[in-house]
């Protein structure tokens, strides 16, 4: 299979800056949430729109910054 309509953008969540890729594999799209450095995934998500699997990623990765503590240094 090969990925098409790739597309790659910077959000930001909750104060934390999120790269939004996303692309088709065959008939599903396929969205990621990382969180730009060091790149972990925090969300990987497959659904038949491009808008389902966005808005799922999103939700996902919100959830799990809004649980991340920030400490001031």
């Amino acid at each position: 299979m090969k990925a098409e309509n790739y597309n790659e953008r910077r959000i930001e969540i909750d104060g934390w800056p999120v790269r939004i890729t996303s692309y088709k594999l065959g008939e599903r799209y396929v969205c990621e949430a990382d969180n730009v450095s060091p790149g972990a995934i925090l969300a990987r998500i497959a659904a038949p729109s491009a808008e389902d699997a966005e808005k799922q990623a999103i939700s996902k990765a919100t959830h799990l910054l809004g649980k991340t503590k920030r400490h001031e240094v």
